[in-house]
This record gives structure tokens, sequence and C-alpha cells, in this order.
């Protein structure tokens, strides 16, 4: 009570903040006057003029209020647009690494570029992260136009562009992309064999669009490039014959989860069979050194016991094909991840195809925490609030509207089952639509899209279906979701990005019915008459009531409702806002079936009634509050296992990184030589044993194998009675004067690529197959809870395990590849280039890959039109042509700029 006197009389600590930074937005306006007289050149000057100060040591929040200002002057003159005081609060907290939540409508797009144009005057690039390829493609050329008036440079990183393209796109001062495309070309600059072959610089800034659609929703998944294995078909049928000795006592089964454990009699019955087949390394299963094999072991399990022929799949043209359980569709192409499919090919006996391998994976919580200065935007991230800090360090702060809000939000209606919801939803929609008030309804599926679709039909209401998938042509009809009498339906994430502007958008219908005029009189009276359309329709959407935002049935968080209501009501509009729920609902089935809530619903409720109350909706309140901090749960997890990993993956590219800027590597060689020699001598001759005990051909048959030395030990022993370090010592200085010789009978600068391609080539060779065995570590861990382990905490360390191993075989790899080989050189070294990996992202909401978001050749045709259409030309039939790429640093396995779609060492590179 006392809490709530105090924020009355003081305001909440966030009306204080905001309140505090009022005296630097007064600031920013006072430079105002000054500024709108300058001329344009002058005006441009301005950022060489910035440049200069920061030169001499001034900080950027000193400069903020007259650079704040001179991009309110530019955007004015450039885009007709004028920020509000408001947004300034919003770019100054932008720029300060903490997240602006700002409301539907009220110019997050405006508001990033002067937080971008500040930061970019260090030179050091900042990066705008956007959902998808189309706002990083818009976003770029519509505030692109405001940043080239002012002398900055922009970039897009879009799918598909070539190495060139994007070492380009990075070097810009503002650089526009997809987080996946982002955290892609992380991994893949960690993949390469030379400095010169990375595309990104080091980072600086980052701002979020959207940042709880991307730092919370799409963090729950990884991000992953794979590639082909190892063919490992010999195992998969070998484990299989284990597992079909085994007998149904030897397992537990979890028909509901497709989960199956082995008994404490199982594990012992597959010990000894496995042991027997010589598939295990000493005689316990869970021996770190098994953990491949278990894993194999439990996918053998599933697919013999839980995976049902002609239930689960079907053997097609000597073929495992899955079975859609919900449709009973076949599902050409698909095929279950972590061996499991090769598990059900080895069941079979069809042949098994090789399964793709992780060659390097982050999540997006790790990404991201790796700019020193990170900030975000959104309409809604409030709820969220404790996550972004405990995560990201980063504070929310809820920025105040230009206009007070006016939208109605109504109580929710509860209905018994789904068909009368529905009905409801359908008949109020007819409502609306009748006296042209535009309504939009918010859907968690693309199912209950099409659901509502045919309530609607019978109503005779003409309706548009959209769904999360097709960014661009969505966002137009997202657009013009606001006309008099539209009535749009779309799934939550639709659209995302895109105002609904009341009456219809006018750059989107320039856009659709102006595309094909040419500039003149014509086309400047068709604006003209576009714009006195919108006006007048807008009076009457007005006049109508505004839009109506009708939710089918509220979402696991929050968060995701907020954002559908938050689409009406922009800029003081007016609008209302309801939900529709049902006991069907996937969120009231936490209540369950047998609940007092449920009883006096079935009871008190006849078919087609409704009731509505504010204890109800606080109850659904209290469940979304529990399902969003078990999510939240979910995703801690997904980033406490990947900060183990995390740690690793920063020591593996560090390295590669400091063997790549290194002129010479051969102090690295050298220790890591000595390093073998080391453990060769300690295995043979362990510490505190009697030279009766060492093991002198053991010693003798490594040191020939690693080291390419013979080793005259008895002849040592004999002469000096030696101690393990002695021998240590001389093995070691033999092995260093053999490679002494190989070297000098060779170029110098050729060894020392030699020795750099090695350390890279066996550093990545190990750390895939290091990723692989964490990959089943994390698969099997949780066993360990059955003997009162916490799994995290034997994570920790059997990955700690893992890692040292790990560095032991690489250094003793390395060492024995130099030490044996020979060097025959009939022409240069070339680096090798990265093939074809696969990307991954899957989308939490969806179930799909969403790591690229088409075939990337409208981005291509938008950004490099000119060039491609020259190179068309150029490649045309009938003309040889030169190539007009050939000065480009272009990798062959990169796509041909030209748009074809081939490969460049396929069409233009051919020319070469």
């Amino acid at each position: 009570m006392l809490g709530a006197l105090v924020k009355t009389i003081f305001g909440s600590a966030n009306e204080r903040y905001v309140k505090s930074l009022d005296k630097i937005v007064q600031q920013i306006n006072a430079f105002e006057p000054a500024i709108e007289a300058m001329s344009d050149d002058e005006l441009s000057a301005q950022t060489a003029k910035f440049r200069h100060m920061l030169s001499e040591g001034t900080t950027l929040d000193a400069i903020l209020p007259e650079a704040f200002a001179t991009v309110r002057e530019a955007s004015k003159r450039v885009l007709g647009m004028r920020h509000f005081d408001v947004q300034m609060i919003g770019g100054i907290v932008l720029h300060r690494g903490e997240i602006a939540e700002m409301r539907t409508g009220e110019g997050k797009t405006l508001v990033a570029t002067l937080a971008t144009y500040l930061n970019a005057l260090e030179g050091k690039g900042v990066h705008v992260v956007t959902v998808n390829d189309y706002l990083a493609r818009r976003d770029a050329e519509w505030m692109g136009q405001l940043h080239n008036f002012l002398g900055l440079t922009i970039g897009v990183i879009v799918p598909n562009l070539n190495e060139f393209e994007r070492r380009e796109a990075y070097g810009a001062d503002i650089t526009y992309g997809t987080n996946n495309e982002f955290g892609f070309d992380y991994l893949r600059d960690n993949m390469k064999h030379d400095r010169g072959q990375m595309v990104q610089r080091p980072f600086n800034f980052a701002i979020v669009d959207e940042v709880d659609s991307i730092l919370i929703d799409e963090a729950r998944t990884p991000l992953i490039i794979s590639g082909p294995t190892d063919d490992k078909s010999e195992l998969y049928m070998a484990v299989d014959a284990v597992v079909k000795r085994l007998e149904p006592e030897d397992y537990e089964t979890d028909e509901k989860t497709k989960n199956i454990t082995l008994t404490e009699d199982g594990v012992e019955k597959a010990e000894r069979i496995l042991e027997a087949e010589g598939l295990l390394e000493g005689s316990n299963l869970y021996d770190v050194e098994n953990t491949q094999v278990v894993h194999h072991l439990d996918q053998a399990l599933k697919a013999v016991v839980m995976f049902k022929r002609d239930t689960d799949y079907i053997v097609k043209d000597d073929k495992v094909v899955i079975i859609d359980e919900f449709t009973g569709r076949m599902m050409e192409g698909r095929r279950w991840s972590n061996g499991l499919h090769q598990a059900v090919e080895a069941k079979e006996g069809v042949k098994i195809e090789p399964e793709n391998q992780t060659m390097a994976s982050i999540t997006f919580q790790n990404y991201f925490r790796m700019y020193p200065k990170l900030s975000g935007m959104t309409g809604t991230a409030a709820t969220e609030a404790a996550e972004f800090y405990d995560i990201y360090k980063m504070n929310v702060v809820t920025i105040p509207t230009n206009v007070p809000v006016q939208r109605d939000d109504e109580e929710d209606e509860f209905y018994k089952n789904t068909t009368d919801k529905f009905a409801a939803i359908a008949r109020l929609i007819r409502e609306k639509n009748e006296k042209g008030q535009p309504v939009l309804v918010g859907t968690v599926s693309i199912e209950k899209s099409e659901l509502l679709s045919n309530f609607l039909n019978q109503e005779g209401v003409k309706h548009s279906v959209l769904n999360a998938r097709f960014h661009e042509m969505e966002a137009h009809i997202v657009a013009q979701a606001g006309r008099l009498g539209a009535v749009t339906i779309a799934t939550n994430m639709a659209g995302r990005g895109t105002d609904i502007q009341l009456g219809g958008n006018i750059e989107f219908r320039v856009e659709d019915e102006l595309r094909d005029v040419p500039e003149g009189p014509e086309r400047e009276a068709g604006l003209a008459r576009i714009r006195e359309e919108v006006a007048a329709e807008k009076q009457q959407v007005l006049d109508a009531g505004g839009l109506c935002v009708i939710g089918t049935e509220r979402h696991e968080s929050r968060r995701i409702d907020n954002q559908l209501r938050g689409r009406s009501g922009r800029q003081g509009d007016p609008g209302m806002s309801k939900f529709y729920l049902c006991l069907e609902d996937d969120l009231l089935r936490i209540f369950g079936p047998d609940t007092l809530f449920a009883r006096m619903m079935n009871s008190n409720l006849e078919d087609g009634e409704a009731i509505g109350s504010k204890w109800l909706s606080k109850a659904i309140e209290t469940a979304q509050k529990k399902v969003e901090a078990r999510n939240y749960e979910v995703r801690k997890q997904v980033v406490e296992y990947d900060d183990v990993m995390n740690d690793q993956r920063k020591v593996v590219y560090e390295q590669r990184a400091d063997i790549m800027d290194a002129e010479t590597v051969d102090d690295i060689v050298a220790d890591m030589r000595a390093d073998t020699v080391n453990a060769i001598v300690g295995a043979a001759c362990p510490p505190g044993s009697y030279p009766e005990h060492w093991d002198i051909e053991a010693l003798k048959a490594r040191a020939l194998d690693t080291l390419a030395v013979e080793v005259p030990i008895e002849a040592w022993i004999e002469e000096d009675g030696m101690e393990p370090e002695l021998i240590e010592e001389r093995l070691a200085a033999l092995a260093s004067e053999h490679m002494d010789a190989k070297m000098a009978k060779d170029d110098p600068s050729v060894w020392r690529q030699v020795e750099k391609s090695v350390l890279l080539d066996r550093i990545d060779h190990h750390w895939k197959e290091h990723l692989a065995t964490l990959d089943a570590l994390r698969q099997v861990v949780f066993l360990r809870a059955y003997a009162q382990k916490t799994p995290i905490n034997e994570y920790k360390q059997e990955a700690f395990g893992l890692f040292e191993r790990m560095l032991e075989t690489i250094r003793e790899d390395v060492t024995r590849i130099l030490s044996v080989s020979e060097l025959r050189m009939p022409e240069p070294i070339e680096l090798p280039e990265l093939p074809d990996f696969l990307t991954g992202h899957i989308d939490p909401l969806t179930g799909l890959d969403n790591s690229d978001d088409g075939d990337g050749s409208a981005q291509r045709a938008a950004l490099f039109g000119s060039l491609a259409g020259s190179a068309q030309a150029a490649a045309s039939p009938g003309g040889a042509g030169d190539n007009p790429y050939a000065d480009m640093p272009i990798s062959r396995n990169a796509p041909c700029p030209c748009g074809s779609g081939n490969k460049y060492k396929h069409c233009h590179g051919a020319l070469a």
C-alpha cells in the first residue's frame, strides 16, 4: 500500500527515468533553430565535424544533443518526417544500450536513425538487426536516404550474397540484416583459413528491432551449420543387431513421449553384448569414452521398439519415408534428426544415408552478448524485463506515446467449445463489416486461421487469410488492413514491423498502383488522387470506430497478446480489442479438465452462451505468467548448456584467429611437439614407477608412429641409467633434429604455410568431432539425475574433460602429420574453400527452418539490379563477353553475382 502511495506521488521508476531524459531533449531542441538555418551542404558537413571532434577526444554523449538535432533536421528534409520529443527519448535509450518499449505506430524505425547515426560516427560499424529480409531491405532503402544525405554508407545482408558483397556490406557505416544472417556469417568466418576471407569486422554496437521476437522467441533454438559426416553405416547396423537381441524386460517404455530407457539388467546385458562385439571401450557403458555408443544405442532402441512401420513411417523405393502423425500424409524429403532416421534405416535393412553433422553452432543469446553495446526496440518487452536483464543486462524503458491512447480493450469472452467461440467471432466480424469498421483477427496457427475462414464464408464475409511465411506480400496486405470494411485474418507473427494505417497506407498503394507509371504529370495526378482517397477513407473508418482487433485465443505469452492489441489505436486513433476463449484452447487446458473452473463452465453454460468476468481474465493472466516462467526456464537451460560450449568456442576461435594472424606458427608447433613428447614418455614411464615396469616397446612404437624417429632407448638406459625426465629431454631433442633436417630441404616460407594449414585443418576436424560428442552427451546426461546428480554439473565436468582430451589429440595429430609427411609441391598451395554447408534455425513458433527467407533472388534483384543486367547481357547467347567480376575476390563456390543462380565457377568464373 505504501509503495502504491509513493508511486502515485513520485511516479514509477520508469516514469522518473524517462522524466530525467527531458533535460537532454531540451538541449536537442535548443540546437534546432541554428541547424534549421543551415543549407543542405552545411547540414551534411556536420558528419565530418562530429568525426573530427571524436578524434580530438570528445565523447559520443557530449555530441549527442547536436547530432540528434542534425538527424531530426535531415529527416525533415529527406523523409518529410520530424522526430517527436518522445522519439528523441527513445533514441537516447537506444544509445545507452537499453530496450525502448514503444507502442505500435510510434515510429521505432525512425527512432533507430538517431542512435545508429551517432554511433556510426566512430567508424566501427553499427548493425541494425531485423526479423526478416524484407524489413532489412525496406529499412535500409528507406532510412538509408537520410544516412546517405549525412554522408554515411549503408550495407544490407540478405541470403545468397557472395563473400565480396558481404564484406562490402559489413564495411559500411551502418549494416542492416537479419539475426540469422549475422549469426551464420560469424560462424562461417570462424571456419575460414585466412583473415582476408572473413567478412565481418569486430563487433561494436547493434540495435535489435522487434527485440522480444529475436532475443526471446527465436532464442529457444540455436543457429547450426552442418555438413555430411563420415559413413557410419556399419556402426548403425552393429548397434541395431545388439538392440534386437534385447528382451522386453530389458527396457521400460513411455508411449506418450516415445522415450525408452534400459533397466539395470538391460544395461548390464547391453554392456556384455557390446563388449563382445568390440563396440565398448572398457566395461562400463556410461564411461565418457562411450558417449557416442550410448547415443546410438538410445536411437536404435527407439527405432526398433517405439517406431512402427506403416504407422510412423513406410518403406518406399528402398527409402524410409516419415508419416505425419497429424495428417497421415507421407513427408517426402523430411528426415528425423540426431541419427534416429539412420537407426530406422538400419532396422529396415535399407540403404543408410549419411547424417548431417554439426560443424558450428551458437545460440542467439551468446552471439548477441558478444557486442560491447547492445540495445533493442519493440512494442512489447515489459513482461520479459527480468529475462532481458538476467541474460543480456539490458533494462527495459517504456517510452510514453506521443498522443494518449484511445483504444478500448474489452473484457474476454468465454465459451464452452471452439465451435461456439468461432461462431460468435464470425457474427461480431459480420456486424463490424456491415458498418465498414476494419477488422484484424489474430490466430495462433494456420489451422485456426483456415477454420475461422470457413465460418466467415458461411456468414458471407469477404476476407484475407495470412500466415507468417511470405513477409513481403503479407506486409502489403497487413498495411492495408485499416481500409474501410477490410477483414484480415493473420497469425500473430504475420506482417510484423508493418504499420496498419486507417484508410490505407499511401506508400504501399503508390507502389501497388503507380509502379509502372513514370515520373511526370500522370504520376503526380495519381499520387494526389491516392492521397485524397486515403484521407476520405480514413475519416469514414474513424467514424466507424477505428480498427477492431480480435484474438481467437490467448497466447501462452502475454507479450504476444499485447502485440496483437497494439495493432489498434496507433497515434491516438480510436479502436477496440477483444479476446475470445473456450475450454478447448491450449492455454485453458493448463487448468485441466477436472478443475473447479472447468466443472463450473460445463455445468453453468449452455451451448452458444458466453460469460465474461475480470476474475476469469485474472486467472488466465496467472496461467500465462506460469507458462512464461516455464518457457524462461527452458531458454535459461539452453543458455546454461551453450555457455559451457561457448567458453570452449571462444578458446578455439581465438586460437584460430591467432594462428591466422601470425606470420609463423613454428613456436606453437614446437610447443605441441614438446607436449606430445611429454605425453608419450609419461604414458610409457609413469612418474614414480620402476624402470622394470616401463613399457619400452610402446614408447618406441609411439615415437616412431608420431615423431618419425627411432629411439635407441636401451642404449640410453645402458649408458646412463636414465630417469624419465632425461628420456623426455633426449627424445624432444631427437624429434627437433628430425624436423630441422626435414625443413632444411625445403623453402622455409612454404613450410610456414604448411604448418598453418595443418594446424587449422586439425583444429577444425577435431572441433567438429568434439561438437558431435557434446551433442550426444547432452542427449544422455539427463540420465545422471537417476543417480541423484545434477545433469548440468555433470555436463560441465564431462565437457571439460572432453575438451582437454581434444586439445591433447590436436597436439599429437599436428605433430604426427608434420613429422611423418613428406612435402611435395608441384603447384602453389591454395587455401581450401568452404563447401556448401547447410544452415539451420528452427522457428520455435512454426517448427519450420527459417534460416533462409527465400532463394534470395528478389533481394539480389533489388540490390544489384544494374550489375546483374550488364552481366546477363555479357553472358547472353551469341555474345562471349568478358567476365565483369574478374577483379572481385569472389569465392568460386559462391553464387554468381549475375543472378543466374549458378555457382560462380560454373557461370562467369568459368570465363576466367
